[in-house]
C-alpha cells in the first residue's frame, strides 16, 4: 500500500513537471521525446490530416516514431504526405483513407478499417473542422449550419467511433482540437464557430467525467489553439498573438504528449488570455476577436 502510494505521487509529480516543460518550452520538450522515440510501436489516427494543423501534427508524430492512420477529403494530399513521410521515416507504418466527416457512417467505417489495419489504435486526434461562419441574422444560415455540423456533430461522430474502439481495447487517448474562440461568446464571424468549438470542449469534458466515474483507463485531452497561421486563414488580416504553423503545431503536440486534460496553446500568452477572457467584460473580450 505504501509503495503504491509513493509510486502514485512520484508519477503525478513527473506528469506535472512534463506538462510544465511542454507548456513553457515545447520545442525542447519534443526534442527529448524525439531522442526517446516515444511513439515506437504505437499508432495515432488523425482526421483532417491533409493540411493545416492536421498535416503538421502528422509530421511531428511521425518524427516521434508513431505509426500514422491519416484521413481527410483530399486523396492526392494524403498520398503525397504518406510518400514523403515514409521516405523520411522508413521504420514507421503509414496508412491513409479518404474521409469526408460530413458522412457520419463513413467515419465509423474508416475508423474500424484503421483498427483492422493496425490491430490497435493508441490515440485518436479529432481535428477535422472548418472556420467559415458568418454574423448571425445576415442571411447566412446555411454557412453557419454547415460550420456547426462539421465542428460539432461530425466531431461527436468521431468521438463516438474513437471511444467505441477504446472501450473495446480498454485503453486509449482521445484528443479533441477545440479553439480559444470557445472561451466566450464572440462577435462577427466567430459567433457560430466559437459556439461549435465550445460544444466540442464540453463534449470532451463530459467524456472525461464519464471515464473518471467508470474508472476506465482512457485519457481525454482538449486542446485550445490560439491564432495559428495556416492555409485555412493565410489571407486573413494579422491576428492578435498569432504564430506560424510550425510554432503552433509544436505547442499542440507537446501538450498532447504531456498528457494534459486541457491546454491553451501556445501556453504563453494564451493560458493567461484564456483566463482573462472568461472574466473580462464582453466589450474588452471583443478586442481579442
Amino acid at each position: 500500500m505504501k509503495n503504491a502510494l509513493i509510486g502514485l505521487v512520484t508519477n503525478s509529480a513527473k506528469q506535472r513537471k512534463n506538462q510544465l516543460v511542454s507548456a513553457i518550452q515545447p520545442a525542447r520538450y519534443l526534442k527529448g521525446l524525439d531522442k526517446q522515440q516515444v511513439g515506437r510501436g504505437k499508432t495515432i489516427l488523425i482526421t483532417g490530416a491533409s493540411s493545416g494543423l492536421g498535416e503538421g501534427m502528422a509530421r511531428l508524430f511521425a518524427k516521434l516514431g508513431y505509426n500514422l492512420a491519416i484521413c481527410a477529403r483530399r486523396a492526392e494530399r494524403l498520398e503525397a504526405l504518406q510518400a514523403e513521410l515514409a521516405a523520411q521515416y522508413p521504420d514507421i507504418r503509414i496508412e491513409y483513407r479518404v474521409l469526408d466527416v460530413s458522412d457520419y457512417d463513413a467515419i465509423f467505417e474508416v475508423f474500424d478499417a484503421f483498427v483492422a489495419d493496425f490491430g490497435h489504435i493508441d490515440r485518436v486526434v479529432v481535428n477535422a473542422g472548418i472556420g467559415d461562419s458568418r454574423r448571425i441574422g445576415k442571411g447566412r444560415f446555411d454557412t453557419n449550419r454547415k460550420t456547426v455540423e462539421i465542428n460539432f456533430i461530425s466531431a461527436l461522430a468521431q468521438c463516438e467511433a474513437a471511444m467505441t474502439i477504446f472501450r473495446a481495447q480498454n485503453d486509449g487517448h482521445l484528443v479533441v482540437i477545440s479553439s480559444m474562440s470557445a472561451m466566450r461568446g464572440l462577435p462577427k464571424h466567430l459567433t457560430a464557430y466559437g459556439a461549435s468549438k465550445a460544444g466540442l470542449a464540453h463534449l470532451a469534458e463530459g467524456i472525461r467525467a464519464d471515464m473518471l466515474l467508470t474508472k476506465l483507463p482512457i485519457q481525454v485531452s482538449t486542446i485550445y489553439p490560439g491564432y495559428v497561421r495556416t492555409e485555412i486563414n493565410e489571407n486573413a488580416k494579422p491576428l492578435p498573438f498569432e504564430v506560424d504553423a510550425e510554432t503552433g503545431t509544436k505547442a499542440i503536440v507537446a501538450a498532447i504528449e504531456a498528457g494534459v486534460d486541457e491546454a491553451c496553446v501556445p501556453s504563453l500568452p494564451w493560458s493567461i488570455v484564456g483566463q482573462a477572457m472568461k472574466h473580462l467584460p464582453l466589450q474588452v473580450v471583443n478586442r481579442v476577436s
